[in-house]
């Protein structure tokens, strides 16, 4: 069974940081991709950004891109999510996100688990 935690949430003046961590159990981690979501009241679930299972390449929503960092150590089977100079805007509950199949492209993954859920607040 699969399961993901996600911490690391919080209250954060804008231009301010924080950063998430996912932890990730059930299966033998570093053979698959990661991803980071987010949802915003009243709105759509929307792609923050994803990192192949080796590391190798990462992929960013445009809203993120230059802000955020996705970053992965697979021996503590841990996903980060470093977010700078945050905005108002990105306040949202953020979601981690794991594949049900190993050693796949970013550009076709799917994402078939999820965790529960760490709130960011960004006050203007």
């Amino acid at each position: 069974q699969v399961q993901l935690v996600e911490s690391g949430g919080g209250l954060v003046q804008a231009g301010g940081s924080l950063r998430l961590s996912c932890a990730a159990s059930g299966r033998t981690f570093s053979e698959y991709n990661m991803g980071w979501f987010r949802q915003a009241p009243g709105k759509e679930r929307e792609f923050v950004a994803t990192i192949s299972w080796n590391r190798r390449n990462t992929y960013y929503a445009d809203s993120v891109k230059g802000r955020f960092t996705i970053s992965r150590d697979n021996a503590r089977n841990t996903v980060y999510l470093q977010m700078n100079s945050l905005k108002p805007e990105d306040t949202a509950v953020y979601y981690c996100a794991a594949p049900g199949r190993p050693f796949r492209s970013l550009a076709s993954e799917k994402y078939d688990f999820w965790g529960q859920g760490t709130q960011v607040t960004v006050s203007s």
